[in-house]
């Protein structure tokens, strides 16, 4: 990773020093819980929030999102509900009864529809590397590879559980993979602007009342070009690219000064305020049915 920087808060790397005493063939779980939940807990959001875009410059993939307006009609529940999914998948570890119960749960959601393998090994790839490219961009530190290798761990394990054949076993292995998978596949199509659009809305509708205003111009913004391509969205001004980069720069720095998160992030669902069940997560219209079959 580098040398440590000499100018931190007191305790800021205490946590790597716990991260790099583990071993991440068998102590994945806590390494992740310790990235995601106290070391990056927003970078990791956001990383992954952009991750769930890049799936909409799949023409096949947008297609079949789009067509279910889950992201038009119940965007906030949608949001949600993919967030606590992958909570329900690791929170307890991934091979936890809790985790086994979510992914049964997911894989009957995505039995409803017909989703070839190599689509879902594409949508699990985005969603280990788009936090780990947000938090090399724009974290206080570097990953180290201990967490690069229990991440990709638990990304392949919660993979198989889904049924998903012949994933990758490495961090570069997932990067490979979602850079072939875009080279060959990325488009535009309507529906992925479309789906682009809904996303930011209800991004819009989560976050707080004074970013609203420049939400959209700022997402659009940390975007790469392939990805602005592919979802229609357009080119924004190269001051304010430059100004919202590095300003997300700065922060990170910032951070360093920053004493070490003491308490877990978890996510407050807007759609649950008094709490959830697992028998509340997933498409509104499958909700019966999802349920019936899990009695």
């Amino acid at each position: 990773m580098g040398v440590l920087s000499l100018v931190h808060a007191p305790g800021r790397y205490a946590n790597l020093r716990r991260i790099r005493s583990l071993d991440p063939e068998v102590d994945h779980d806590e390494i992740l819980r310790l990235t995601a939940r106290l070391e990056f807990p927003w970078d990791y959001t956001q990383g992954t929030g952009i991750a769930f875009m890049r799936d909409y410059g799949v023409p096949s993939i947008a297609a079949v999102l789009d067509r279910t307006r889950e992201f038009e009609d119940h965007g906030t529940k949608r949001y949600d509900d993919t967030i606590l999914i992958g909570d329900e998948a690791t929170l307890d570890g991934i091979d936890s009864p809790r985790s086994y119960a979510a992914l049964r749960r997911l894989n009957r959601i995505h039995g409803h529809y017909d989703i070839p393998d190599h689509e879902l090994a594409y949508v699990l790839a985005t969603t280990i590397v788009g936090p780990v490219r947000w938090i090399e961009a724009y974290g206080w530190r570097r990953l180290d590879d201990h967490e690069l290798a229990a991440i990709t761990k638990v990304t392949t394990r919660f993979g198989e559980l889904m049924g998903i054949k012949g994933l990758p076993t490495t961090y570069d292995g997932y990067l490979a993979l979602l850079v072939d998978y875009e080279r060959r596949h990325f488009a535009h199509t309507p529906e992925a602007t479309r789906l682009a659009e809904a996303s930011i809305r209800i991004a819009k509708e989560v976050a707080p009342a004074p970013l609203r205003p420049l939400l959209r111009r700022v997402t659009i913004a940390v975007m790469d070009e392939p990805l602005r391509e592919a979802l229609g969205l357009p080119r924004q001004p190269r001051w304010l690219v430059r100004a919202v980069r590095g300003g997300l720069r700065a922060r990170g720095r910032l951070l360093r000064l920053a004493p070490p998160r003491r308490t877990a992030y978890a996510h407050r669902p807007t759609s649950y305020p008094h709490g959830y069940r697992l028998e509340d997560l997933g498409p509104t219209t499958m909700l019966d049915a999802l349920n019936r079959s899990a009695s």
